[in-house]
């Protein structure tokens, strides 16, 4: 079996990796840019350059031909499609980078599966195409539903990455249904843990604690909203998550909410991780109005039992597990001096 992985250089796509080299016997193939940053596969590199069962493959989701080459060269059995421009904030400033990126990317990815698929009538994958719960956007409190954010709650994006992930999302089903491929959607809500990007919220929280506590910079976090409310999983339940996904009773079109189960405000989030601080008693929070969105999806608490119910799923990795996790990751790479001030 091979398995075909988009963004493995990103937080989950290393994630993935590591889990289906640890889990499966699957051959393991990386899709990565020329100028994509190895940080998060480094541990990974040795088995790349002995071509032990993990392949790195050159391509982008802005060049359709290089996709139609991957996908013929290796015609996965699995594809994993993570790659994305994933960051919400940054989209309000490269809002056409971000939909073009996100929607045409996974439109010419569809494609290049489907011409393939065209061409070898045998040829059937299980594809995975990673949707985002900031699909669901700003919810008002009175109208979310008692269990949480379910599958069928009106989409209201509050971003342009968020609308790109709309996008994305209707892509995957109108393959599925259009063309009779087995393209399976999820929309997760919050992951994190180790390799987490600090342009999100508990990332950056746990960076600039990692620095205050090497002297590298004043005693003062800053912040954006600290009242928006997030359901927590781990990367690593998250990864598992996707694997069980194509793997258990794959259904063509399906789309899934998958989120963890601890449920806080932002605000809790950041307590949380200056409580682990060794300097926490001189750690003071200072609002920043440059982390602030001009709209914030600010009531992110899903119901599961979708998916829950079709693949037995559950989360295992406990919050403060993953927040310890998280901070020390930060702190191996502040002192590594790996890590850019801002």
């Amino acid at each position: 079996m091979k398995a075909l992985i988009t963004g493995v250089t990103g937080m989950v796509g290393s994630h993935m990796c590591d889990f289906l080299l640890e889990k499966t016997d699957w051959d393991v193939y990386g899709v990565c840019r020329w100028r994509s940053p190895l940080d998060n596969v480094e541990h990974l590199l040795d088995r790349v350059n002995e071509k032990d069962r993990l392949f790195f493959e050159y391509a982008d989701l802005n060049d359709q031909m290089s996709l139609i080459t991957v996908i013929k060269k290796i015609k996965p059995d699995f594809v994993f499609h993570l790659a994305a421009q994933s960051y919400p904030l940054t989209s309000f400033t490269a809002p056409i980078d971000t939909l073009n990126t996100n929607i045409l990317g996974t439109a010419r990815l569809l494609e290049a599966i489907h011409l393939e698929m065209e061409e070898d009538k045998n040829y059937h994958p299980v594809i995975h195409v990673c949707a985002s719960s900031e699909v669901f956007g700003k919810i008002p409190p009175e109208k979310k539903p008692e269990t949480g954010i379910h599958e069928e709650c009106p989409f209201h994006p509050a971003s342009p990455y968020a609308i790109s992930k709309v996008g994305t999302d209707l892509l995957g089903r109108y393959y599925a249904e259009a063309f009779n491929m087995t393209v399976m959607t999820t929309r997760m809500f919050t992951h994190t843990g180790p390799r987490r990007g600090d342009v999100f919220h508990e990332s950056t929280f746990a960076k600039q604690i990692a620095m205050i506590e090497a002297g590298l910079i004043d005693p003062v976090v800053k912040v954006g909203n600290l009242k928006s409310l997030r359901t927590y999983a781990d990367v690593r339940d998250a990864v598992r998550a996707y694997y069980m996904l194509v793997t258990v009773n794959p259904i063509a079109g399906e789309y899934y909410n998958i989120g963890g189960s601890y449920t806080c405000e932002v605000e809790d989030t950041l307590n949380t991780l200056i409580s682990y601080s060794t300097v926490k008693d001189k750690i003071r929070v200072e609002t920043d109005p440059e982390r602030l969105r001009p709209i914030d999806a600010d009531l992110q608490v899903p119901d599961c039992r979708k998916f829950k119910e079709h693949t037995g799923w559950e989360p295992e990795i406990p919050y403060e597990k993953t927040m310890h996790d998280l901070l020390d990751y930060w702190r191996e790479r502040v002192k590594k001096g790996h890590f850019l001030t801002r």
